[in-house]
């Protein structure tokens, strides 16, 4: 996994996201996760190790994070047209 710029704004938030969905159109080859379940299932197996993943990058593990906006985030993408 390669670590992209840091995005600090709610405008960089939203063109990661359209490069991101974006990519997965132009690269599906690219995607271990193509459809909506396996993608969950991975993001939830990937927080759950995560610690491990900034140990072995020797990366500060994250300790200021805003768990409620993830649960927005998806709660939202679920219902939004």
């Amino acid at each position: 996994m390669v670590k992209q710029n840091s995005i600090v704004t709610k405008k960089e938030f939203l063109t990661f996201l359209e490069n991101f969905r974006q990519n997965l159109h132009d690269h599906p080859e690219e995607w271990e996760n193509r459809d909506l379940s396996s993608f969950l299932k991975a993001m939830q197996a990937w927080v759950e190790d995560m610690e491990g993943y900034y140990k072995n990058m020797n990366q500060d593990i994250p300790t200021h994070i805003s768990w409620d906006i993830f649960t927005d985030f998806l709660q939202a993408a679920k219902i939004y047209e």
